[in-house]
């Protein structure tokens, strides 16, 4: 009985401590933190997207319960993104809508704790982000996305939908149609033509490149959106 009871007794120490270190990446989460980090630099400002590009379509997936963690991990729908980075996506958006084509986003800014949340799920640095160092979503640099016809706003086809975990996500699966590989190849080369850098286990996820990365933060929507009109967006 003493035995079991001392392994028991183990692996919840054990797992609680997993949980703990996994967690511990000292995130910016008070506002008058973001302010002053955004005073000094006022390219990481996290700013709403709409604000930017009025006609980018939005599905923020963790906004709904059509995610792979099958819960609404954000309780606002609104897509919050870097500054420089947002500044970077007018420029495609503008280039796409030449060819009538045009972004919907994903997911953008996400904060720290959704990241731990999505780690307890999915503990695999191909498809989600440890949170012992920050993901470039809690930085407002990474954006997940996709393509759609502008005039229809109707997906084009990709290799897969979005979050889907597997060997078809990556960018060297080319057993796919040709108007499919097309479609990937026409995002992969327009973001990285402004700044991005793919992820190559992802077709959907790019990264702005900075010399210098934005801090991680883990401040709510609601919080941003009132700490930004104090800021003066």
């Amino acid at each position: 009985m003493k035995t079991l009871l001392s392994i028991l007794l183990y692996l919840f120490f054990y797992i609680t401590a997993t949980c703990q270190t996994d967690c511990t990446y000292p995130a910016l989460s008070k506002i008058n933190n973001y302010a002053d980090s955004v005073k000094q630099n006022p390219s990481i400002k996290l700013v709403l997207l709409k604000n930017y590009i009025k006609d980018i379509v939005l599905d923020l997936r963790y906004a709904t319960t059509n995610n792979f963690m099958s819960k609404k991990l954000y309780k606002s729908a609104d897509a919050f993104y870097g500054l420089a980075a947002t500044i970077a996506l007018t420029k495609v958006q503008d280039s796409l809508k030449k060819i009538n084509l045009g972004l919907k986003i994903f997911d953008a800014y996400r904060p720290y704790a959704a990241t731990c949340l999505m780690w307890q799920v999915v503990k695999d640095d191909r498809y989600a982000a440890n949170p012992k160092t920050g993901s470039g979503h809690n930085r407002g640099i990474a954006i997940d996305l996709t393509l759609i016809n502008f005039i229809t706003k109707t997906e084009v086809p990709m290799p897969t939908s979005f979050d889907n975990f597997s060997d078809t996500s990556h960018h060297n699966f080319t057993a796919l149609p040709l108007n499919v590989l097309e479609n990937r190849r026409i995002l992969t080369t327009i973001m990285e033509h402004f700044g991005f850098k793919k992820l190559d286990t992802e077709w959907w996820h790019f990264q702005f490149i900075t010399a210098v990365k934005p801090p991680v933060f883990n401040i709510s929507f609601k919080h941003l959106k009132k700490i930004n009109s104090y800021l003066k967006q």
